[in-house]
């Protein structure tokens, strides 16, 4: 019987047919581990021409103003080209004419969960452009950093038959517009404040040392990015996609990364990357960074026009400039209509409460301020003493159901008193404790009593103290400090500790002690107890 002969053709179907059966890691030349594409041909073009092409043209029409500052850090989106390419394009445009000698590129995992953040253990990440070297030295010193970080093939090979999108997607536009670089790819296999911590701040601290290490009298070259990879919400109408992400984008131009990774854990906002870019702005802070600037926003909708369900898309840069420029207040006022409407509520609320048993149904009343997502606190007092005292830390509802919701909760839950009866109502005095943004406090000379509270943390320890508790108390700045500590359930000096974060944050405050009693109370019961405000531990701001 004849053989017959293997023509070209069949040649290259086994070839490919190989290729595509091959594992996500390959080893390539002598021995060298390489982590093949995985996503080429479905989020992006396979072929090299045409993706250079794609990327040509979304840079093309990214018309970015270049900071007036060092450039730091980058977050952009990674869902596929055809949908978050451009939005991509309007940070990464800010690479060309740069150079950057190692890209750290953090992403998160949609394929499986672990409990630390993955560095690829292997040489190289490939793209159709070509192959990225692994800065296997630098990742070999941040591994050594903690143990939440660790070597692994974990969130860079494949899961659940397919292989991990989000930190890929970013290399072919580092390619186009930087040319050669290293790369330190981490992927995220859980998020939460202390694994997003230990990245920022080993990231933060092997820079620095390059820099220290760098020839006396040379200026910061900016030789190392850092770029967060994330999509914002999913799946929700348009309208309401646009209204959530703002919140989010919000809180990053105000540089609250605590209170957004403590909102994306309850999954009150969403970002399939929170926990990279929280990390991406703990390093970006100690590395001098002070603005986040929002350079585009769209969503899924603006590119197919189906607005049903979207997913959203954002790029943002963040930078070190001038104080002037950089360290922007986000001024927040209330005007004396909008007071008087909130302590109304919070009077309503508690007069619920007590007799009824029954939540307040509220609105903003058309006032704008009001539906705004704030952090309050809510005090009582009965005769000048205190009666109970809750709060929200974090921005988590409107600013109107907040101040509701945290005033029936200090009537009847804060643990360090008995439940407020009715017979006390005409005697309570109120006092609302509006909540600005937290900033990490890197000099206590920052702190000025009377103006800031504190939030401190360490580990799961964590408290708050208002900036009224100071002034009432008739302390200084570092009894303040040690105080707070206390209150966190720390040893009175654990302020002075590397591992405990400081935050500070001013208030709003304002009183009346004339209770407004009525009787216009919905029927509606009191949310579920995971709903109220937190353990009194954290939220009461009182010693």
């Amino acid at each position: 019987m004849r053989k017959k002969a293997i023509t070209p053709a069949v040649v290259w179907i086994l070839a490919m047919s190989a290729a595509l059966l091959a594992p996500a890691t390959s080893l390539q030349g002598a021995g060298e581990k390489v982590r093949r594409p995985e996503v080429a041909g479905s989020f992006y073009p396979a072929d090299p021409k045409e993706l250079g092409k794609m990327l040509d043209g979304f840079l093309a029409k990214a018309a970015t103003e270049q900071p007036q500052g060092q450039l730091v850090a980058l977050s952009v989106p990674h869902a596929g080209y055809e949908f978050s390419g451009q939005v991509a394009a309007y940070a990464f445009a800010l690479l060309k004419g740069r150079k950057f000698a190692r890209v750290v590129v953090i992403s998160p995992c949609h394929i499986e969960a672990f409990p630390f953040s993955s560095i690829y253990d292997g040489d190289a990440y490939a793209t159709p452009l070509g192959n990225i070297p692994i800065d296997k030295e630098f990742a070999k010193k941040l591994v050594a950093q903690s143990s939440l970080i660790q070597f692994s093939q974990r969130g860079h090979g494949e899961a659940q038959g397919r292989g991990e999108h989000s930190l890929e997607v970013e290399l072919p536009f580092l390619q186009r517009t930087l040319g050669e670089f290293k790369l330190v790819p981490i992927v995220m296999g859980d998020q939460n404040y202390d694994m997003e911590r230990a990245l920022g701040v080993a990231l933060a601290k092997l820079i620095q040392a390059e820099r220290k290490g760098a020839a006396a009298g040379s200026s910061l070259s900016g030789d190392t990015l850092i770029v967060a990879s994330s999509d914002l919400s999913h799946f929700h109408p348009y309208d309401e996609a646009v209204r959530l992400d703002h919140k989010v984008l919000n809180a990053i131009t105000e540089w609250d990364y605590f209170n957004m990774s403590e909102n994306f854990e309850r999954r009150i906002w969403e970002a399939c990357g929170g926990g990279p870019i929280v990390a991406m702005m703990v390093a970006a802070e100690r590395l001098g960074a002070n603005r986040a600037r929002i350079l585009k926003y769209a969503n899924s909708g603006d590119v197919t026009g189906d607005k049903s369900r979207v997913v959203g898309y954002g790029a943002v840069a963040y930078t070190r400039e001038s104080a002037k420029v950089g360290d922007k207040t986000h001024a927040f006022s209330l005007g004396r209509q909008e007071k008087e409407a909130l302590l109304k509520i919070a009077k309503q609320s508690v007069y619920s409460a007590v007799k009824e048993r029954k939540l307040y149904e509220c609105s903003s009343g058309g006032l704008q301020a009001l539906d705004q997502d704030r952090g309050a606190f809510v005090t009582l007092k009965e005769k000048g003493q205190l009666r109970g005292c809750i709060g929200y830390i974090a921005p988590m509802k409107p600013l109107c159901l907040t101040v509701r919701d945290v005033a029936a909760a200090a009537a009847l839950e804060d643990p360090r008193f008995r439940p407020v009866e009715l017979r006390e109502l005409p005697e309570l005095e109120y006092e609302v404790s509006v909540l600005s943004p937290l900033r990490r406090v890197t000099d206590i000379k920052q702190i000025k009593v009377g103006e800031h509270g504190l939030v401190m943390r360490k580990g799961d320890k964590e408290g708050l103290l208002l900036p009224q508790v100071p002034v009432e108390q008739h302390w200084d700045r570092t009894t303040f400090l040690e105080q707070t500590c206390v209150k966190s359930s720390l040893p009175p000096n654990a302020w002075k500790d590397p591992e405990t974060d400081i935050f500070m944050f001013s208030a709003l405050v304002f009183g009346d002690r004339t209770p407004s009693v009525q009787s216009d109370v919905s029927e509606s019961p009191f949310p579920a107890r995971e709903s109220r405000p937190g353990q009194s531990g954290r939220d009461s701001p009182h010693p």
